[in-house]
């Protein structure tokens, strides 16, 4: 089991770190351009959409994927019980999620078009989720390797399908968003095929059974946790959707070519998220100390984050332009707003190692209410910055919102685990983060390479300098691997 799970590991980490940073960044990223520069505001447009239907993206799901990993993985006879069933809560949950994005297009006065993006949008998200269960189940039976082919499969397509249109054949104008929408549709609908296939030798294909009592059970068990993601959705996704309805598309536009990389970046986060839920939960549940686990995960993100923050932040003007081929006051307005996404880059990463603790200790209520509070700091600093400073200012309030979850998340895990202070640790992490930026500074403003080399410089710089102060060491991220293997 320890050498299936560490090839598994591998593997999700090789295909998740390489293929879907590639396609945000090569495909996504020039979607947007090309969109943007044969109709401005086009791909502004679709982003808004696209972040209004991960606002209710929850409804997919209500907890039901994480029920039937759990159920199916300590009784694996039950996926023939259990499988028509929660297939018919996926399409009654489905039917429930469109009928809520028609109601938000008929809110927001959206045009036919818009309508109709909207509408394959949330067919698209409906078809992820079924992704998302399929893998479930696949995951629950321990068939990790087709678990991790089928999390990358959609990607794949769409990298060959889109990558054919966008640099083989010199007609930009096939490139256009229904054109996108559209591509991901088929490449999710093959990925569903294919992970149909992977469970035949192990269940039969889905029926539809109505059973209202199991549908109860599952989704009153799951409320909680289903509201904690909705509210955590909102004060993520929000401020696009504001930035669209106060100063339009073209100025979602703007804050969608920074996003791109964050997100990109971001997959570092999740993958920690994922690794250490089970961790967390096994030691909590023997009743060990959190402590060592916890802070040895926050410096190796935070050793992660900072190099990333600061050296994206320094050279974020050339980033942009190199991949989008904008200039002037575009260029200098979509830099400012990436600049304040990488700020918040930082503490997102750091949220989802206390997040991730807290969600295992079930401290539900608590991450709720300081949800509640996030939304209404985000919302509020968004109508307030958002029509002067627009894009810009809806990425500083989504900084400052990250860096409150943070405070108080931290807060939170001292109370709750008794957390004890680390003084070496701390004088350590505070020592990098001056040296590192001091290096950067100086890498930036005293040598005459290259903005490219001048970013690989400081990468290997920050590496050395983590590596002498102790703030990382390849000894603990193996022991947190091995932690992960035993549990």
């Amino acid at each position: 089991m320890k050498k299936k799970f560490l090839s598994n590991l591998i593997l999700v980490l090789l295909l998740n770190v390489v293929i879907k940073p590639f396609y945000i960044i090569g495909i996504d990223a020039e979607i947007l351009k090309i969109t943007e520069q044969n109709s401005p505001g086009s791909y502004g447009t679709y982003f808004s959409l696209l972040s209004l239907s991960f606002i209710f993206n929850i409804i997919l799901d209500m907890g039901v994927n994480n029920f039937n990993t759990r159920n199916i993985a300590q009784n694996n006879q039950l996926l023939q019980k259990h499988f028509s069933r929660i297939f018919s809560l996926k399409l009654i949950l489905s039917a429930f999620y469109i009928i809520i994005l028609l109601l938000m297009g008929l809110i927001f006065e959206l045009s036919a078009k818009e309508m109709k993006w909207l509408i394959i949008i949330g067919f698209n998200q409906v078809l992820v989720a079924l992704i998302l269960f399929i893998r479930s189940n696949l995951s629950a039976l321990l068939l990790f390797k087709k678990d991790s082919i089928l999390s990358i499969t959609d990607r794949l397509i769409l990298i060959f399908f889109c990558g054919y249109f966008l640099y083989s054949i010199a007609n930009n104008a096939i490139i256009t968003i229904d054109f996108f929408i559209l591509s991901q549709t088929v490449a999710y609908l093959i990925t569903v095929l294919i992970g149909f296939s992977f469970l035949t030798k192990h269940t039969q294909l889905p029926s539809l059974k109505w059973d209202q009592l199991f549908f109860k059970m599952i989704v009153k068990k799951s409320m909680p946790y289903a509201l904690l993601i909705f509210l955590m959705s909102v004060y993520y996704y929000s401020d696009v959707v504001m930035v669209e309805r106060i100063r339009g598309n073209i100025e979602v536009a703007n804050y969608a070519h920074g996003y791109r990389f964050f997100m990109a970046f971001n997959m570092l986060g999740y993958l920690f998220a994922g690794l250490l839920l089970p961790i967390f939960s096994r030691l909590i549940k023997e009743k060990q100390s959190v402590l060592p686990v916890s802070w040895l995960s926050f410096k190796l993100i935070y050793f992660f984050a900072l190099i990333i923050c600061v050296t994206v932040w320094t050279y974020k003007m050339e980033i942009l332009n190199w991949r989008y081929e904008i200039n002037g006051s575009s260029l200098l307005h979509s830099s400012e707003t990436f600049g304040w996404l990488m700020i918040s880059f930082i503490a997102v990463s750091c949220n989802y190692i206390f997040g991730t603790l807290l969600t295992a200790k079930g401290s539900m209520k608590q991450l709720n209410i300081l949800a509640v509070f996030g939304i209404l700091i985000n919302i509020s600093l968004n109508l307030l910055l958002i029509p002067d400073k627009g894009s810009s200012g809806a990425a500083f309030a989504s900084a400052f919102t990250q860096f409150f979850i943070l405070v108080f998340q931290i807060a939170l895990c001292y109370k709750i685990f008794n957390f004890k202070y680390h003084l070496l640790s701390i004088i350590r992490i505070f020592s990098f983060t001056i040296l590192f930026i001091t290096m950067v500074y100086t890498v930036e403003n005293y040598l005459s390479i290259n903005w490219l080399e001048k970013i690989i410089l400081n990468v290997i710089g920050g590496g050395i300098i983590g590596l002498f102060l102790k703030v990382i060491s390849w000894d603990q991220f193996y022991s947190l691997l091995k932690h992960d293997k035993s549990s």
